[in-house]
């Protein structure tokens, strides 16, 4: 049987290759992004442009697009990155992370819930980034703090769509290969997805509001 997967964040990095790793498994795809790209075209799934999720206009948008979609899989991917260090703090950036990273996130979960059955599944893209137990450098505020609290927002998502059958995953990708980090990580997009979709496809209630890196390993909040 084949699963209905909504992806933010679609058109490139880490969300276009879990695009490609869920069409690959023979899946109905609807790619949400804010503008298409020609590998995105390329892969033959439904796109919906326009979908900025930090945005009223955004969020409408996508209600619209998936109005009679019956979601199996909620990937929340969309995410950006930018560096403020105690030096140069920037209260715009940071807030601009709230604003897509966290607040969005839940937004897109909100809205598209009643499009959801028992059995569904939600992943939220985080980063070990949020996590305070591991933080041994510093900086990022704007991120770490988003992330922080995306992770906060799910445990209490995780708990409150339990009771609806629907259970919900945080994954780490790994320092990835893409336009966010210069391409400068360690492992492809295509295996970070590989391993996220194969966590997704073994999620499960139990498992639901773990926070965990994307090979499987538990991390510290």
């Amino acid at each position: 049987m084949n699963n209905n997967i909504v992806i933010t964040g679609a058109n490139r990095g880490i969300g276009l290759a879990l695009v490609e790793a869920f069409k690959k498994q023979g899946d109905n795809v609807y790619a949400l992004c804010r503008a298409d790209s020609p590998k995105l075209t390329a892969v033959d799934v439904n796109v919906t442009t326009g979908v900025d999720v930090s945005t009223e206009q955004g969020i409408k948008r996508m209600e619209v697009a998936l109005k009679h979609v019956s979601i199996d899989v909620l990937i929340c991917n969309a995410g950006i990155l930018r560096n403020e260090q105690l030096s140069q703090l920037n209260i715009d950036t940071i807030r601009e992370q709230f604003e897509v990273n966290a607040l969005a996130p839940l937004r897109v979960v909100n809205c598209l819930l009643s499009n959801m059955n028992k059995n569904s599944k939600v992943a939220m893209i985080t980063s070990r980034m949020g996590s305070m137990a591991d933080n041994c450098s510093g900086g990022f505020y704007g991120y770490r703090m988003s992330k922080a609290a995306l992770n906060a927002a799910a445990v209490s998502l995780a708990n409150d769509i339990s009771d609806h059958g629907i259970s919900l995953g945080i994954y780490h990708p790994g320092y990835v290969q893409t336009d966010m980090v210069n391409q400068g990580g360690d492992i492809s997009a295509d295996l970070a997805a590989q391993r996220i979709t194969q966590l997704i496809n073994q999620l499960h209630l139990a498992e639901s509001g773990k926070f965990r890196h994307a090979n499987g390993d538990n991390l510290p909040w």
